[in-house]
């Protein structure tokens, strides 16, 4: 048993490698380039960036970077004995990948990035021809574009809305968006992976998980006594719930089960 674990232990830690080097990087460069430290700005060797050790100025590497290693390498274990028979270990793997680098990035920087979204478009059309056929994947991404961009310019307008709010309140109008282009795109993408009709359900548990973590923000603000100053500067990304969403139905369908009747 244990050595047949050697394998997915591996590629499961350099997957982790490949996500925290991308979410290092292509927020701030949109390239592959030489890492450098979240602190002093100082580039790592080679050697260094992938060992784990501290920059040239003695300062540790984030708690991402460990909590991404150990996550990467569970999920790397449980797909290689729990992958969808229709997809396989390997298409699971890039998939899983990619879910956590579009979630790593959108958490830390609300951005949900072109090449990564080329990428996904790549990987969701393959994998939802695999689970769903042609038809259902095509639905899928069509259903997804449609009912985000409805949402899109919903957030639009409360964005005018929130603007004339913080300026009748004397605070400096910003350009923060309820919903962004990226969140569009990334649901096209998983509307692609989802396939019809089941990017409905995907979209919806996403919001209420959004909407949960929302609703526990919002009570903190208000036992804090800081609703009042920080109502309308409340934010969240809503990419990773739609991750997490989209990870729960691929990958636990026995629990989607439960939620959803036949």
């Amino acid at each position: 048993m244990f050595i047949s674990l050697i394998i997915p232990v591996f590629v499961g830690w350099l997957a982790g490698l490949l996500v925290n080097y991308l979410a290092d990087v292509l927020p701030i460069t949109r390239t592959f380039s030489r890492p450098v430290c979240h602190v002093c700005k100082k580039e790592f060797t080679i050697l260094d960036y992938f060992l784990f050790r501290p920059c040239s100025d003695g300062h540790y590497r984030s708690i991402r970077t460990w909590v991404t290693q150990l996550v990467s390498l569970g999920i790397g274990v449980y797909i290689w004995m729990n992958a969808p028979e229709k997809i396989g270990y390997v298409p699971s793997l890039l998939l899983t990948t990619y879910f956590m680098l579009v979630f790593v990035i959108d958490l830390e920087h609300r951005l949900i990035l072109h090449p990564t979204s080329l990428a996904g478009a790549v990987i969701g059309l393959g994998t939802g021809v695999l689970l769903h056929g042609i038809k259902d994947t095509l639905l899928g991404g069509a259903g997804g574009l449609g009912i985000m961009l409805s949402l899109y310019f919903m957030g639009v307008w409360f964005t005018k809305f929130r603007a004339k709010r913080m300026q009748a309140a004397g605070q400096e109008p910003d350009d923060e968006e309820a919903l962004g282009a990226g969140d569009v795109i990334l649901v096209t993408i998983l509307g692609l992976i989802l396939g019809w009709p089941l990017i409905w359900f995907g979209l919806l548990f996403g919001i209420l998980l959004g909407g949960a973590v929302s609703l526990i923000l919002v009570g903190w603000l208000i036992v804090s006594r800081q609703y009042g100053k920080n109502a309308l500067m409340l934010f969240i990304p809503y990419g990773p719930y739609f991750i997490i969403s989209a990870f729960l139905i691929i990958f636990l369908p026995h629990w989607v089960a439960l939620l959803v009747p036949n």
